[in-house]
């Protein structure tokens, strides 16, 4: 089942000097409240993000693993150095990023989130993303390729109908099994670095 791509413009509140605190605050209130599925049920924390509230790039990822799951932080495990690591090379400041997952609750054993799922939370996501109004987002992997709606390649760089720049590229946690495929992510990174420089 192929989702409908996000569109930001759905939302009809006018911005003044960007998105405030308090809307954050309530958004991650609703996020922490929800029951929407059951994976709420299982869950010890959920995830909500990391980073700047008004970043440049956002990188979404799949959802939380064990160690997201204990701690409440997206990517805080070896996926998530993977993640420090790129960011360090992509010579991006503290207020220039931000990490978000399309599911905001861990998926029992690490699964992979269902479609269902990935509708549900969705409307989170999609808030996520209206509030912090990044140049560029990094879909990481294809989980957050399905969430987002849009048909993207590896290493291909899409605009938006809203003007954003839409990257994807390979899950951290991919490159823990698949090691060869970290020369390829650099590439793409090196690729589009203006993206996030100039």
């Amino acid at each position: 089942m192929k989702l409908i791509p996000v569109d930001l413009n759905s939302f009809l509140e006018e911005e003044d000097g960007g998105s405030t605190n308090s809307e954050f605050d309530d958004l991650n209130k609703r996020i922490l409240a929800c029951r929407r599925c059951d994976l709420h049920l299982t869950v010890t924390n959920k995830v909500i993000s990391k980073g700047s509230n008004h970043p440049k790039v956002v990188f979404i990822g799949e959802a939380p693993g064990k160690n997201e799951d204990e701690t409440g932080v997206p990517f805080c495990g070896r996926a998530g150095k993977l993640l420090d690591k790129m960011i360090n090379y992509m010579e991006m400041k503290d207020g220039d990023w931000a990490v978000i997952n399309t599911l905001k609750c861990r998926p029992p054993e690490n699964r992979t989130p269902t479609t269902k799922e990935i509708e549900i939370c969705r409307p989170f996501l999609t808030e996520q993303l209206h509030l912090m109004n990044p140049t560029v987002i990094i879909l990481l992997g294809n989980t957050a390729e399905k969430a987002f709606g849009e048909s993207v390649g590896w290493g291909e760089l899409k605009k938006t109908k809203d003007g954003k720049m839409l990257l994807k590229i390979f899950h951290p946690a991919a490159m823990i099994y698949k090691r060869e495929r970290e020369q390829e992510q650099y590439a793409f990174l090196d690729k589009y670095k203006y993206l996030w420089t100039e």
